[in-house]
């Protein structure tokens, strides 16, 4: 798994099912998510996706369509998600963990016909998370895993 990254773009959601708003900052809020975000609370808090992935489903796409389709929060680059349940993922200052893939669901297809099938291997969804630990991140912040402690709990994969 790659060990570091960037993140390469922010989306805010304003009401469910709404409009994806970019922003070059935001404001993760511990144990809520994005600050301004339609989600708030829960398991799927913060919602990532990998750049590289989405440049593969697009090259497969015709005609290619923006990532906001995918309804994701944060996009990252050079960061690997398949299989990080349970990791903690280092955004700037913040700290998020990740719960598990976020599935493909039918508003994919909405989107755009077929889409689903193409993001449903290996996480091409992406993961969703929990915010442990809250503050700004900004476009161009670095991403990377934390080293696993022994002994501490971890949720598996």
């Amino acid at each position: 798994m790659t060990k570091e990254g960037a993140v390469a773009a922010i989306w805010l959601k304003r009401m469910k099912r709404g409009p994806m708003d970019a922003v070059e900052q935001a404001e993760l809020v511990a144990g809520r998510g994005l600050r301004g975000n339609a989600n708030q609370g829960g398991k799927r808090q913060v919602t990532l996706i990998e750049e590289e992935v989405w440049a593969e489903v697009q090259a497969q796409l015709s005609p290619a369509i923006p990532p906001t389709a995918r309804r994701a929060n944060v996009m990252l680059r050079g960061i690997r998600l398949e299989k990080s349940r349970g990791r903690i993922l280092r955004i700037g200052t913040t700290r998020l963990r990740i719960y598990g893939e976020t599935r493909p669901c039918h508003q994919m297809d909405e989107a755009y016909e077929g889409l689903r099938k193409f993001l449903d291997p290996h996480w091409r969804a992406g993961a969703f998370a929990e915010v442990l630990e809250g503050g700004e991140i900004r476009v161009g912040d670095r991403v990377a895993w934390e080293e696993a402690q022994p002994g501490l709990f971890s949720l598996g994969v």
